[in-house]
């Protein structure tokens, strides 16, 4: 396979000398292949790294005693019932890039919402750390269950029974 990337590198440079060689003065097929495979890596990591930033609206949330309860039929049958009639509220988190976000619930019809609530975050790995807006200090410390570009899953660090899940929704 390597004979045979070498032979086609080298048939390239032979038929065509791009400005894009020539500006990084990679005309060893060895340094373009290596070049190539690290560029590849490069862009397959960043595709497959979420970011926190964004709007999120809560979409599920569970205490620890809805965790351990065990509903029966009819009870689903309710619960779902009265999830499908919208009320027209939700519930929003925010997270900028500068490690800032706020927290409100936001009624339908109205730009603005109500109980905002500014505050900092760090993340580090999975931990997600919500500090004070003015202090600094730590308010809640958060574990990161499951992020993907729409979904995010988090618990309580103290308490992995009470989770929350989020929908992307900017």
């Amino acid at each position: 396979m390597c004979k045979c990337l070498n032979q086609l590198g080298q048939k390239l440079l032979l038929q065509t000398d791009t400005p894009f060689i020539v500006i990084l003065g990679l005309r060893n097929v060895h340094l373009m292949r290596h070049f190539l495979i690290v560029t590849l890596t490069l862009i397959s990591i960043q595709s497959q790294a979420q970011t926190l930033v964004g709007t999120w609206q809560l979409t599920d949330e569970k205490t620890c005693f809805q965790s351990e309860m065990k509903e029966s039929d009819t009870e689903k049958e309710l619960l779902k019932d009265m999830s499908s009639s919208s009320n027209g509220v939700a519930r929003i988190i925010k997270f900028d890039k500068k490690g800032g976000g706020e927290e409100a619930v936001f009624s339908m019809g109205k730009k603005k919402g109500s109980n905002m609530s500014s505050f900092k975050y760090k993340i580090n790995g999975k931990d997600l750390m919500l500090l004070d807006g003015k202090s600094g200090m730590m308010t809640q410390q958060l574990v990161v269950d499951e992020l993907s570009q729409t979904v995010l899953k988090i618990h309580n660090a103290k308490k992995e029974c009470e989770t929350k899940a989020f929908l992307r929704i900017k």
